[in-house]
């Protein structure tokens, strides 16, 4: 898809932008989305999406989602949720496996269709994955996600 490609390229060219001071979760996309010092995982993709010319409309905020669960539950109600991602879906992260998302990314490409596939995530480190502070490509397993098709 046009738009997924659009969008995966401009996510990545925000690889390695980290928020500062560490720790603050201050940044530009929380700047951008009137909501600085919050976890921004969630804000991070509404404004690739948005840069991207494919804005998500409000999810409980003008510009976006900014929370994993409100998220969710749009998506699901628009019927968005989807099982055969492609680049530059929206991936919903439940580390816990307890039904609630924990954390959200920018679907890149399948490495292996059964175990892996890549992301970019905003907020995110090696060291914690929902509030590392760091936009990121990470390798992700095949387990308690759900993909999200936005028809935007």
């Amino acid at each position: 898809m046009v738009y997924g490609s659009k969008i995966v390229e401009l996510a990545s060219r925000e690889v390695g932008y980290s928020e500062s001071p560490a720790g603050t979760n201050k940044n530009k996309y929380g700047k951008w989305f009137g909501l600085d010092g919050v976890a921004w995982c969630a804000i991070f993709v509404s404004w690739a999406y948005d840069k991207a010319g494919s804005k998500l409309g409000n999810i409980g905020f003008k510009k976006g989602f900014a929370g994993c669960q409100s998220g969710h539950a749009y998506f699901k109600k628009k019927g968005w949720i989807t099982e055969t991602p492609v680049e530059g879906d929206i991936v919903l992260f439940d580390w816990n496996a307890d039904g609630r998302f924990d954390h959200t990314g920018i679907f890149v490409r399948h490495i292996d269709s059964e175990k892996l596939f890549e992301t970019i995530e905003g907020n995110t480190s090696s060291g914690n994955n929902s509030n590392g502070g760091q936009v990121q490509v990470r390798k992700r397993n095949y387990v308690n996600v759900v993909f999200v098709h936005p028809m935007v």
